[in-house]
C-alpha cells in the first residue's frame, strides 16, 4: 500500500480527534484546534438507513463516532452484542415510553406503565454499562396543566429512585416541545423538587431555540447537565431539517458556555434520518460534529 493510500484509509476511519485535526474549519488558519473531552454519538432512532443493529452499530464506529444511544426495550442480547463487536460505548438509553405513556397523564394506570417503561430504561442502562437515561418528563395539553405535569411527574420519578439507586444510572429529564420546562430555571426548580443526585438534566441544543438561546441556559443549568443532544435548528421553514452549521446555533458561544461550567462527556447527534442514510452522510454528520467541538 503507498503512504498515499495510507492516508487515505486513515482518513476514511479515524475518529473525532483525527477529523478536527484536519480541519481548517474546526481550527482556523492560525490557531491548533481546541481539544474538549467531549466523545461523539449518535442516538439510535435516528440512524437512516435499514439494517441489523450490528451493521448500524458498524456504519457508526466506521465513521468515527465512539458511542450509541440505544432506545430502551430493544433486545439486549443484540445491543450487547453489537458493543462488543465494534467497541462502541452506549452513551445514554432514550426511554422508549415516555411519550405514548407520560408520567404526568390523568390514568394512574398509564403513569404506572410510563413508571415501568423508566424502570426498563434504567435495566437496559445498566446492562449496556450508560450512565444514563433520557426521560421526557410529561406533556402539557388540554387535559394536564403545568402544575399538573410538575407535581405528578416530580411524584413519579420519585418512585423510581430506589431501581436508580439500584441499578447505578441517573435519570436525565430532556427539554422537548412539550410545552412544559421552557425557561432554565424551570428546569432548576423541577430539579430541586426531586431532591436527588440521582437526576439531571439531559440538555437537548437544538429544542430550547424555541425558547431562548442554549448559550444562556448553560450557565443556569450548570453542572447538571449529564449529556447533551446535539441538534441543529432554524427558525425558518426548516426548523430541524437542516445541516449543522446551516442552522440558528450560536455553536462556538454554546462551547463557550460548556467549558465554564465544566461539562465533559458525551454529545449525542440527533439529526434527522437522511443525514445518516449512507456511509458518506455519516461521515459528513461526523466531521461537522467534530468542528462544533472544536468551535
Amino acid at each position: 500500500m503507498t503512504h498515499s493510500m495510507q492516508r487515505r484509509e486513515f482518513l476514511k476511519l479515524g475518529g473525532a480527534l483525527a477529523a478536527a485535526a484536519i480541519s481548517p474549519i474546526a481550527a482556523g488558519a492560525d490557531q491548533p484546534a481546541k481539544k474538549r473531552k467531549i466523545q461523539k454519538a449518535v442516538m439510535y432512532a435516528t440512524i437512516g438507513f435499514k439494517g441489523s443493529v450490528l451493521e448500524k452499530f458498524k456504519a457508526l464506529q466506521t465513521a468515527g463516532f465512539a458511542g450509541v444511544e440505544p432506545m430502551s426495550h430493544m433486545n439486549q442480547e443484540e445491543v450487547l452484542n453489537a458493543l462488543h463487536e465494534t467497541g462502541l460505548k452506549a452513551a445514554s438509553v432514550c426511554c422508549d415510553t415516555h411519550w405514548a405513556k407520560p408520567l404526568s397523564h390523568p390514568d394512574e394506570k398509564v403513569r404506572q406503565l410510563g413508571r415501568e417503561g423508566l424502570q426498563r430504561a434504567l435495566q437496559d442502562a445498566q446492562r449496556y454499562g450508560a450512565s444514563s437515561v433520557l426521560l421526557v418528563p410529561g406533556r402539557v395539553n388540554k387535559e394536564v396543566s403545568y402544575d399538573d405535569c410538575f407535581k405528578r411527574s416530580v411524584a413519579e420519578i420519585r418512585q423510581v429512585l430506589p431501581v436508580a439507586k439500584d441499578t447505578g444510572v441517573k435519570i436525565a429529564v430532556e427539554n422537548v416541545w412539550n410545552d412544559f420546562i421552557t425557561k432554565p430555571e424551570q428546569a432548576v426548580a423541577f430539579l430541586d423538587a426531586i431532591n436527588s443526585p440521582l437526576v439531571g438534566w439531559h440538555f437537548d441544543i437544538g429544542n430550547v431555540i424555541r425558547y431562548g438561546a442554549p448559550e444562556d441556559w448553560i450557565p443556569v443549568l450548570g453542572k447538571r447537565i449529564l449529556k447533551l443532544h446535539i441538534k441543529e435548528f432554524t427558525r425558518g421553514a426548516k426548523q430541524f431539517g437542516v445541516q449543522f452549521f446551516e442552522g440558528d446555533n450560536k455553536w462556538p458561544a454554546i462551547m463557550k458556555a460548556l467549558d465554564a461550567v465544566g461539562y465533559e462527556g458525551w454529545g449525542i447527534s440527533e439529526q434527522p434520518g437522511n443525514q445518516s442514510k449512507d456511509a458518506a452522510a455519516l461521515k459528513n454528520l461526523s466531521e461537522r460534529m467534530d468542528k462544533i467541538f472544536a468551535s
